[in-house]
């Protein structure tokens, strides 16, 4: 008999997460066995209502985008928290453990809450299913179980706002049944492009479904085609649009001089335009290393700045404080020092291109270099790699053991030698091939780990000789 059937008293967060894992899960999914008509809203709103709607309980900031939203989803809920105010915080994927993923100003959601959450939430889903089992149908995902429990988390402890990142696009994302006060789309590139679309219109036009009517949205677009999905969603919803390059603009400048110093964050030249009135530059410093950073930090200004109208007051020393302070796993993380190893989620073109712009300085400085890969077989894995060909004497290639995306070594060796390394190396587990990459780089060079999410998990859990 399923837990969620059982004396929910006796329910523990194994029993819980069992159950959790058995359930559909999107993130862990094949493409190809995703089924057409599979996503969609209306099986999440019947959940909600099912457990007494908590997401009417406290308004949203709702971010989507290809990259950046989790960045920017953090540096907003610190803004919120440094100035004082209570703040639900709903990321995704997770790094190391499941309660990352729902946070009250930073601190993960405790085991007993998280399963006090479940207790109230495996019922209603135990019934959909049997709903659905006699119509042959699916019932709730994993990650709308994941959604459902955070919004009851935060309904429960009473929280002012929280700050939500959508999972995968956002129309028909679970996370788009909250209630916003404001949206934002950090940038769009192509990624998951087997469920969004194959063109960056489709992609644009899978984000924008989170824009409500006359919702505020603020936009780190900078592809001319996408803005012009996001531009002309905005205007049918009459929500106010605020652009960057248009209406503020982002400048980014590397702190201190060495190569290391491509690790310690940067600083941020934010500035708005208005019409007709010259305005001072707003300087800060920001804590997350990379260009990238300035962008997403410029749409977190952006944000605070709107949020004041909504009676979130948030001083600039409270803006400036989070933002230097805040900072994210497996985002430009450095593991140990020699070698010199660090490892990101870059996990698509986009994202390779951006980090290898941040490391610039230390593989200028550091040699031998060499990359670890893995990566999800549904991603360009062989123009994530080019992005990566001339800047690395050795390239890892490996597979995580904890999804089933995962690309296999032949399919990884085979992009290699088409992306020009014509010798890479495979290893069978993220541990092995951070041992070679580290036998590789010798104590004097440098390691980089990118391609996945699921790669930086397994692997930031290895311990690194110094």
């Amino acid at each position: 008999m399923p837990p969620s059937r059982k004396d929910q008293s006796s329910l523990t967060r194994a029993v819980a997460l069992a159950w959790l894992d058995r359930r559909i899960n999107y993130e862990r999914a094949i493409p190809q066995k995703i089924s057409a008509g599979t996503f969609g809203l209306a099986r999440m709103r019947r959940l909600l209502a099912a457990i007494g709607a908590p997401q009417q309980h406290f308004p949203v900031v709702h971010v989507a985008g290809t990259k950046g939203k989790g960045s920017t989803v953090a540096m907003i809920a610190a803004i919120l928290a440094e100035a004082g105010h209570t703040v639900g915080r709903y990321m995704s994927p997770h790094v190391h453990n499941l309660e990352e993923r729902i946070a009250i100003n930073d601190r993960a959601i405790s085991a007993s809450d998280l399963v006090n959450a479940f207790r109230h939430v495996m019922p209603a889903v135990d019934a959909m299913d049997r709903i659905a089992e006699k119509r042959n149908t699916n019932g709730p995902t994993w990650f709308e179980i994941m959604t459902a429990i955070a919004m009851v988390h935060f309904a429960r402890k009473k929280v002012p706002i929280a700050v939500i990142e959508t999972g995968l696009g956002g129309r028909l994302d679970a996370t788009n049944t909250a209630q916003p006060i404001l949206s934002i789309i950090t940038s769009i590139s192509l990624d998951h492009m087997a469920t969004l679309g194959t063109t960056i219109e489709q992609i644009a036009a899978e984000k924008a479904g989170i824009i409500k009517r006359g919702c505020t949205v603020i936009s780190g677009v900078n592809n001319g085609a996408a803005s012009d999905v996001i531009a002309a969603t905005a205007r049918r919803r009459r929500a106010p649009l605020l652009q960057l390059e248009k209406d503020f603009q982002a400048e980014h400048r590397r702190y201190g001089t060495g190569p290391l110093t491509a690790l310690a964050g940067g600083e941020l030249e934010f500035r708005r335009s208005v019409p007709g009135q010259a305005t001072a530059p707003l300087r800060f410093r920001i804590g997350m290393p990379g260009r990238h950073q300035a962008t997403n930090a410029a749409l977190a200004v952006m944000a605070a700045q709107q949020l004041g109208a909504h009676g979130f007051h948030l001083p600039l020393p409270a803006i400036a404080r989070a933002l230097q302070k805040v900072h994210l796993p497996a985002r430009i993380e450095t593991l140990c020092q020699r070698p010199l190893v660090v490892v990101d989620a870059a996990h698509n073109v986009a994202s390779m291109q951006a980090l290898i712009e941040t490391l610039e300085p230390i593989l200028a400085a550091f040699c031998p270099r060499v990359l670890v890969f893995a990566a999800s077989n549904d991603k360009q894995i062989e123009a994530m790699l080019a992005a990566a060909t001339d800047q690395f004497e050795h390239v890892v290639v490996t597979r995580y053991a904890t999804n089933p995306r995962a690309a296999t070594l032949q399919r990884l060796t085979e992009a290699c030698i088409q992306a020009g390394w014509p010798q890479p190396h495979a290893a069978h587990s993220p541990q092995e091939a951070l041992h070679l990459a580290q036998s590789l780089a010798t104590p004097q060079g440098f390691v980089c780990i990118a391609g996945s999410f699921f790669l930086a998990s397994e692997i930031g859990s290895y311990p690194s000789t110094e």
